[in-house]
């Protein structure tokens, strides 16, 4: 596991448009999932120990923000030949056993990390209602303590503090704070010579 940062894309780009499959075998577009006041764009994994530490304020996220207009978007860009835990037939489980209400897609060419410059799992991308970049980064300062070789203490638990403040900003007309810290996570499982240059 190489530990990696988010590559801080520069705030206000617009959304890239993507349409992927979802756990369900449906095509869910970028238009089809965004909200009316936001749009969360997650880029998780089913393995990585720092996705399973922040999975369930994931969901806590999606179940207190989607009534407010705030879309959530999932997507495992991982090379699910060489990781079959990240595989779609594995996403499907992991989606109903997190109890995630919000669609989780299969980026299997890893395009669409690479139009987000994507970088670690979690990365975190909050657009508002025009699909302009306001926030990228941390969920919140929490991080898993390694105990051991694939042994991670998560009693830090997370608030999603960081994350919830720039949704709460956009949803009441606030500017954005732009002291933003990256995210730290794994780095996202590329297939062979599909590195990206960032």
């Amino acid at each position: 596991m190489a530990l990696t940062e988010s590559t801080m894309l520069s705030l206000g780009t617009t959304a890239p448009p993507f349409t992927l499959p979802d756990t369900e075998g449906k095509s869910v577009s970028l238009n089809d999932a965004k909200g009316a006041k936001a749009t969360l764009v997650m880029f998780i994994c089913n393995h990585c120990p720092y996705v399973k530490h922040v999975a369930p304020q994931l969901a806590q996220l999606g179940k207190d923000y989607t009534d407010k207009g705030v879309g959530f978007i999932a997507i495992s860009s991982n090379d699910a030949a060489n990781y079959p835990d990240d595989s779609p037939a594995k996403m499907k489980e992991e989606k109903a056993s997190r109890g995630y209400t919000f669609p989780y897609l299969h980026d299997e060419s890893q395009a669409v990390a690479k139009a987000y410059t994507a970088a670690c799992t979690p990365d975190f991308f909050l657009f508002d209602g025009d699909l302009k970049l306001v926030y990228r980064g941390q969920l919140d300062e929490t991080r898993p303590s390694r105990i051991s070789s694939g042994v991670y203490d998560h009693t830090n638990k997370p608030t999603g503090k960081d994350l919830r403040a720039a949704i709460d900003a956009v949803l009441t007309g606030q500017p954005v704070t732009s002291e933003q810290r990256p995210s730290i996570g794994c780095n996202i499982k590329w297939k062979a010579g599909n590195e990206p240059a960032y």
